[in-house]
């Protein structure tokens, strides 16, 4: 593993830190580590557009698709120092969420000609939403026995169930939908990829309230939902393929390691500049410094773990368990980071507030982690892949 840039990324990396230099300030940089990511207030939404108009101005706002499609046709290993430094300096994450990072490369690779045209150019603005409806009540981590159905009507897919668990679908406009289109064929072939427009007439969305208090996901409900025939993706009855696929592209991303570097600096500055306020323990709790020693040394070996994946796919290799064993590790660390940082603000960690402050947000912190060792797929079935494709174990 390679960790200098050859001359042409130390180019590319000066000129992403030139742009950021110029671009970034503290109008739409993030607040400080993990809980930086509650702040959903109409100015943050506002500098958060302006930060997009100027990413997509240059191209940048879809670092990984293709110039043919609008986008910067990136490398791997500029996508890896863009989202790097961009982590950095803490600017808005740039995925995209589902419509730049998983729905427009899923559509790139198995849409029509038509559906390239009619979809891809909305989704470069970085305004538009997109929503994933994968998950159902019944199917848990078994994606492939879903049991929405969708049954072919004259120029139509009449579509009826049941999605859950799916992210922002209340402000989604269009949404990815994996649908049985057979019921009598085996389970991994009776299934079809659809573009469903959130618009469409039939479709009740109800919010799900999470630990925080928000509804960050919500259940999806469909009823005689007519879905036009060239909103199919790819073959019918093949969706189960191309729905790998759009997760695929999910699990592919490693920016989220520098995040945890970050948090942990934080969280240790903090600590260092509250010593001797009651809200911290450390003056209390010396071995707690441990602790924190722990928890850094732990986020660069989070950090290396993403260089190593970097690294296979620089390579023209496929990161397939190595995958896994990141994001296994990483999501647990970031639990982890925030037992930690509870210790730290002490009795202060049970107050949730919207002010800025470390203390005030060690609660919101602590629950938001509770999800991210299910969300992209659970730690049981990342040590199963670990497991299987890593070690050679058996299935039973």
């Amino acid at each position: 593993m390679e960790f200098r840039d050859a001359p042409e990324e130390a180019a590319f990396r000066a000129e992403v830190r030139s742009f950021i230099e110029q671009e970034v300030d503290d109008t739409v940089r993030r607040r400080p580590g993990i809980w930086g990511s509650f702040d959903t207030s109409r100015d943050a939404g506002r500098s958060t557009k302006g930060w997009r108009k100027k990413l997509a101005d240059r191209a940048w706002i879809a670092p990984a698709w293709p110039k043919e499609y609008g986008g910067a046709g990136m490398t791997i290993m500029q996508q890896f120092i863009f989202n790097e430094e961009m982590s950095l300096c803490r600017a808005p994450r740039t995925g995209g969420g589902i419509a730049l990072g998983m729905a427009g490369p899923t559509i790139m690779l198995y849409g029509t000609d038509e559906q390239k045209q009619r979809l891809l150019p909305p989704i470069l603005s970085g305004d538009q939403v997109w929503c994933q409806g994968f998950s159902e009540p019944e199917s848990g981590s078994d994606l492939a026995s879903l049991q929405t159905r969708a049954v072919r009507d004259g120029d139509d897919y009449v579509l009826n169930g049941q999605k859950i668990w799916t992210s922002v679908a209340q402000h989604a406009q269009w949404m990815v939908l994996m649908a049985r289109t057979d019921p009598d064929a085996p389970k991994h072939k009776g299934i079809s990829y659809f573009i469903l427009d959130m618009k469409t007439p039939g479709i009740t969305i109800r919010p799900l309230i999470n630990l925080l208090g928000s509804a960050g996901f919500n259940e999806v409900f469909f009823e005689d939902v007519r879905v036009p025939k060239e909103n199919l993706l790819g073959e019918e009855n093949r969706g189960w393929y191309i729905g790998t696929t759009t997760l695929d592209f999910e699990r592919s991303n490693i920016a989220s390691t520098t995040q945890l570097v970050l948090t942990v600096g934080d969280l240790v500055e903090w600590a260092r500049e509250h010593i001797d306020s009651p809200e911290c323990t450390l003056a209390r709790n010396p071995g707690l410094r441990y602790e924190l020693a722990d928890r850094a040394v732990e986020a660069e070996v989070a950090r290396l773990m993403s260089y190593r994946v970097i690294s296979m796919q620089n390579n023209g290799l496929i990161p397939n368990h190595e995958a896994s064993v990141a994001k296994l590790y990483s999501s647990e660390l970031e639990q982890r980071i925030a037992v930690t940082a509870m210790k730290t603000v002490g009795l202060y960690g049970q107050l949730i507030g919207d002010e800025a402050t470390l203390s005030n947000s060690m609660a919101r912190m602590y629950l938001y982690a509770v999800a991210v060792t299910i969300g992209g797929g659970t730690s049981e079935i990342q040590r199963n892949i670990i497991a299987m494709r890593g070690l050679g174990m058996p299935r039973e």
